[in-house]
């Protein structure tokens, strides 16, 4: 094998063939390919791209380079749902049960808080108890036991991405479709899934700023899923403002679980019922959106996906019945009269991490209970010391965290001449 031609080959806007990707990363995983030629490569695909193809066969090397799980013997449907991150997004808390409770299996495997996004594993760790670092067999236990479970990542599952990530973070070659698709896919078709389901946000608190970056995502993703034998569906939704009211993890789980009581904003339920309602087609349990729609907003009603979460953060350990508490609420009020045009969801995502809310370094402690709770929407009028947002806050970082919020929320003297759409696409 000789790596710099193959190198030099993407380099040059040439296409790579299965073998020659499998060599490159299973020597850089070996320590056979030294990290500057897997950063060199890396730095080639951002520039050159790679072919549906080439992504296929990136995506099953750091796929195989782990545990993939195994279902036999385990009845139903396996159908997961995974999103490219935001502020306030707790849809997964909801969804997992929900879908659940309307027949499907669902195994998630789910990520921490990245950057200015966060993190499913880091909301249900402030659940007192909850563990998230499951093996497969329990994985695999917890699914047949009770129907869903969410697990972290942890090393079992394409370990060769996390080292081709780590590498990725430091050579400014994160933001590649291709990679993106690669890293992803691999972690989620580890998961043994019959349907998967993509939520790709965009906007101004997501990694995809603009709507086509979202849209070429995420059909390089479904291509990818399906190319490798899973049903998979893509929805472009809006991360132009945080999801719900609540950021933070404390706080996005008792938004969860007044969403799971039948109490949730609308716009978090209507993300959860559109994509349930994928989950449900694309697993054969409804024969179209309005039926599974039905059904989904029915099993709510019944108060039983409440139930089942419950049952879940018992089988992974935790206290069902915590009362989760909240750091102190401070005021951040509007500085002038008018009109809310802009809401800068990575400022209000840094503002979270500077109250000790998420991680600035992988040895970080997150405190749970601190967080934002929206006032305002987009498009709102506001009056001059109106208040935006409640700061929750145990003091830390909070003088940052107001700068950010008051750079982060435009007030204009005229009106938005028009909202951004919840659902942009159903894209694929």
């Amino acid at each position: 094998m000789n790596v710099t031609r193959i190198i030099q080959k993407k380099r040059d806007g040439e296409a790579l063939a299965p073998g020659e990707i499998s060599a490159v990363i299973e020597g850089y995983v070996s320590g056979a390919v030294p990290g500057y030629q897997a950063a060199a490569l890396a730095m080639a695909i951002y520039f050159q791209g790679m072919d549906e193809s080439e992504t296929s066969a990136l995506t099953r090397v750091l796929m195989e380079s782990g545990e993939c799980l195994d279902w036999t013997g385990v009845e139903g449907l396996r159908v997961d749902k995974h999103s490219t991150g935001g502020q306030g997004d707790k849809v997964s808390l909801v969804l997992a049960p929900l879908a659940t409770c309307c027949g499907l299996r669902v195994p998630m495997v789910a990520g921490r808080g990245l950057g200015p996004t966060g993190g499913t594993i880091d909301k249900l760790e402030s659940i007192p108890g909850f563990r998230t670092d499951l093996g497969a067999a329990d994985i695999r236990r917890i699914t047949d036991e009770v129907g869903c479970v969410i697990s972290s990542q942890g090393d079992q599952f394409a370990p060769a991405d996390g080292k081709l990530y780590a590498l990725r973070d430091v050579t400014a070659t994160v933001a590649s479709v291709p990679l993106i698709t690669a890293s992803i896919m691999s972690k989620k078709l580890a998961e043994g899934l019959d349907a998967l389901v993509l939520d790709i946000k965009w906007g101004s608190g997501a990694f995809m700023k603009d709507l086509d970056s979202a849209q070429s995502l995420g059909a390089a993703m479904a291509a990818v899923g399906e190319g490798m034998g899973v049903r998979t569906s893509c929805l472009v939704t809006d991360m132009n403002q945080p999801l719900g009211r609540a950021v933070g993890n404390a706080n996005e789980v008792r938004e969860a679980l007044a969403a799971l009581s039948g109490e949730g904003p609308a716009d978090l339920m209507e993300v959860v019922y559109e994509l349930g309602a994928l989950m449900l087609t694309s697993a054969g349990q409804s024969e179209g959106k309005a039926a599974a729609r039905a059904t989904l907003e029915e099993e709510l009603a019944s108060g039983r996906p409440l139930e089942k979460f419950r049952e879940m953060a018992r089988a992974q350990g935790g206290d069902a019945e915590a009362d989760l508490e909240l750091a102190p609420a401070r005021e951040v009020r509007a500085s002038r009269a008018g009109y809310v045009s802009a809401i800068d969801g990575e400022a209000l995502g840094y503002a979270l991490i500077a109250l000790g809310g998420g991680r600035r370094s992988l040895e970080d402690t997150v405190d749970p209970s601190v967080g934002l709770q929206m006032r305002v929407r987009l498009g709102d009028a506001v009056e001059q010391g109106q208040p935006l947002l409640d700061l929750l806050s145990n003091g830390r970082g909070e003088e940052e965290a107001i700068e950010l919020i008051e750079a982060g929320v435009t007030i204009t003297d005229k009106p938005l001449s028009r909202l951004p759409k919840l659902i942009c696409a159903q894209a694929f």
